[in-house]
């Protein structure tokens, strides 16, 4: 067959691609401990999961508006805006099914072919589908470790200039855990208003920080609520990943038109999911907080067991649940390594070059799961090594 131009960039996550192996692998009997996928091992709180099932119920499983049912968008409008601390109008929130959506249409609607696109990576694999899909040049940015895995802003300032249409963050980041110190940010928004370029800052995991922190939003900025576009959802702070639900948060021009493309792909949100979105953020937060401090738990305990490895050195992530240790020490790259484990430990992990060039070096591995399992997999991968 012969297929449009705009896909024959496209490829599966390395994700999915490693699970696939490991449920092989343990169709064939072998015992598999999983860090290759970011999926939340709680189950969807339970106060959210009667509020979906009171919906289907009570019949709420027709068509709503495209952007989301007005309860909806006030409540997530009121939520977010009093979290970053700006004010969200209803008519700036567009909700998705899944925050996918929230990242691909505003790219569609804002990025002309050859219009250039700054992302970070290692990153998030949809941001370099998405730009060429639009016809967009990706330019990718390393992030550097030594700077808790931020913008190498050396080269950032290099590569932005008048044909960057969008710079794309996320904070805290997939793969590696790190959060945009608030003076990078600074850095970065004084370069997107000289070059009059959009921000979209996928904050997915905004609400999954350690230690005290805070992950702050470029668009709190001088000048930047008006060129940000703000990508959230429910997946990670809600465990609600099969309910696909996003939002984001976009000056009310851009939202419109990003309603007419959701109008004309998916029509709209599931109506019932939306109810459950929405005790989710009026009701009551302790599990999220709970949640979150049981993530920090696991993650002091997965990152000691790195940097127990021969050859392993692993900074402590700041927010998400991954960590992202450096495995230059091994001798080996990164893919080799990641199935040399799978296939000798049993153990599923991500190579760092699933993320982008620069995440060579490096392996994926998400915490999300017990801490038996994380000492059971530490254990596993320095018994191979050995």
């Amino acid at each position: 067959m012969t297929f449009a131009q705009r896909t024959a960039h496209l490829a599966p996550e390395g994700a999915y691609q490693v699970l696939a192996r490991a449920n092989q692998l343990e169709a064939a009997g072998k015992d598999i401990i999983h860090f290759e996928i970011g999926q939340p091992d709680y189950p969807t709180f339970e106060n959210v999961s009667r509020a979906g099932i009171r919906a289907i119920r009570s019949g709420k499983t027709r068509y709503t508006p495209p952007s989301g049912m007005p309860a909806l968008r006030e409540a997530l409008a009121e939520d977010a805006g009093r979290r970053r601390g700006i004010e969200v109008h209803p008519d700036e929130v567009v909700v998705s099914p899944g925050g996918k959506p929230n990242l691909f249409f505003p790219t569609l609607a804002l990025v002309e072919p050859g219009d250039e696109v700054i992302y970070p990576n290692p990153g998030f694999p949809t941001y370099e589908a998405m730009i060429k899909v639009a016809g967009g040049v990706p330019v990718p940015v390393p992030l550097l470790e030594a700077n808790q895995f931020s913008f190498d802003l050396e080269v950032f300032d290099k590569l932005i200039n008048e044909r960057t249409k969008m710079i794309i963050l996320n904070s805290p980041s997939n793969p590696t855990g790190g959060v945009i110190p608030a003076p990078d940010l600074v850095h970065i928004a004084s370069k997107a208003r000289k070059f009059d370029s959009w921000v979209m800052t996928d904050e997915l995991y905004t609400r999954i920080v350690y230690d005290g922190l805070e992950a702050p939003s470029i668009a709190t900025l001088p000048g930047m609520r008006e060129r940000t576009i703000i990508v959230d959802g429910f997946s990670k702070t809600y465990s609600m990943t099969g309910w696909r639900l996003g939002y984001g948060i976009m000056p009310r021009p851009l939202a419109e038109r990003v309603d007419l493309l959701l109008t004309h792909s998916v029509g709209s949100t599931a109506h019932f999911t939306q109810f459950a979105g929405l005790e989710a953020v009026t009701g009551p937060q302790g599990k999220v907080d709970e949640m979150v401090a049981e993530y920090q738990r696991r993650r002091d305990v997965i990152v000691d067991g790195l940097n127990s490895l021969p050859g392993f050195t692993c900074r402590k992530p700041q927010g998400a649940f991954y960590a992202f240790p450096n495995i230059t020490g091994t001798g080996m790259g990164s893919s080799d390594l990641a199935n040399f484990i799978l296939e000798k430990a049993g153990v599923a992990l991500l190579p760092g070059k699933a993320f982008g060039e620069f995440g060579e070096g490096y392996l994926r591995l998400s915490y999300a799961t017990s801490i038996e399992n994380i000492l059971e997999g530490m254990e596993r991968i320095r018994a191979v090594l050995q």
